[in-house]
């Protein structure tokens, strides 16, 4: 059996003229692997992805800054039931089951920030997921150095969404065109060092409902994924590449062509571990429907509108919240095993 490993494809070459949206110019040996990979494992890596390297190293310097504040200062800028933004306590989610076997909640704290929206835009009439962000007190910095990452990776989603139109055979800046007011998202995240006789879940298996996500590897490792063949590989690629992955959205945007994959963390290593995953999600008002024929076994056809789906996301994370609608998701062809 081929050894499956993350692909790793120069993006360098696709740009995208003017603002987001406009006429792509992707090369299309570029656009073929990186459907490819999309397509046979939906996780993949990339060089030449334009976000300044001394920026990713001043973002992960933040994060282990803001984790390093008091357990006093963490509960008082903590999430809340009517405002998702701010700190998340150590051990708060789990995966959500009320049964016996239910596994040990996932070893993780985090800070939750989401685009950023003056109280005052009109749009925060429009939906309540929407409104400024809940800054941390320390450091001083963080929404300086946050911004200026949240943009570049603005500038390398459109490169993607460029591509991925491409290969799907979309007119150009259909893709973009629905992030007009993203419900893009990111959140900041301490792993503690934990040791293999623990057998706890950094994060446990699940698949992203958003479009696609924009990771840096943390060089601690412990980043898993499932391939197609039900194998757990580790997510490893080159310290000056980015990872991406397929999110449930874009799955149901190209008919099932696309794959969002299972994937997990397990930090053993006895090092501490920290992360600042960013989720790409498109406006509230958008409905997620196919946008590409359908790939034989792919069943999702009726459409799911990002806001209110967003926000009962958002609502089912405390452990106490039980879902509406047990039926009300974005997964398809891959289910989440918690092995």
């Amino acid at each position: 059996m081929a050894v499956v490993t993350i692909p790793l494809i120069d993006v360098s070459d696709i740009s995208v003229s003017g603002e987001l949206g406009t006429v792509p110019h992707s090369p299309l040996e570029v656009v073929d692997a990186l459907a490819t990979a999309a397509e046979e494992i939906g996780f993949f890596a990339v060089t030449g992805h334009g976000v300044d390297l001394d920026l990713i190293t001043r973002m992960r310097s933040m994060v282990v800054e803001l984790f390093s504040v008091d357990d006093a200062a963490k509960e008082r800028q903590a999430i809340d039931r009517d405002n998702y933004r701010g700190f998340i306590p150590l051990g708060f989610f789990t995966p959500n089951r009320d049964d016996a076997n239910a596994p040990a909640p996932d070893r993780y704290e985090g800070f939750k920030l989401h685009w950023e929206v003056d109280a005052g835009d009109p749009v925060c009439a429009e939906s309540a997921i929407y409104g400024p962000n809940r800054w941390a007190e320390h450091p001083v910095d963080m929404a300086k150095v946050v911004l200026e990452y949240w943009s570049a990776c603005d500038s390398l989603a459109a490169v993607l969404l460029a591509a991925f139109e491409t290969a799907l055979g979309l007119p150009a800046g259909d893709l973009a065109r629905r992030f007009d007011h993203p419900v893009t998202n990111m959140t900041l995240l301490h792993y503690p060092p934990s040791t293999p006789d623990e057998d706890v879940h950094g994060i446990h298996p699940h698949k992203d409902t958003n479009v696609l996500t924009v990771l840096y590897p943390d060089p601690v490792g412990g980043l898993f994924v499932r391939t197609r063949q039900g194998e757990w590989i580790e997510a490893v690629c080159p310290p000056d590449a980015l990872l991406i992955n397929i999110g449930d959205m874009m799955e149901v945007w190209s008919g099932g062509r696309f794959v969002s994959t299972p994937h997990k963390v397990v930090n053993t290593t006895g090092k501490e571990r920290y992360a600042f995953p960013w989720f790409l999600v498109p406006s509230h008002d958008e409905v997620i429907e196919p946008l590409a024929p359908l790939a034989p076994g792919f069943s999702r056809s009726d459409g799911v509108e990002v806001g209110p789906w967003s926000l009962e996301v958002w609502r089912t994370n405390w452990p106490d919240a039980a879902p509406i609608d047990e039926h009300s998701h974005l997964g398809t062809l891959d289910q989440v095993d918690e092995r």
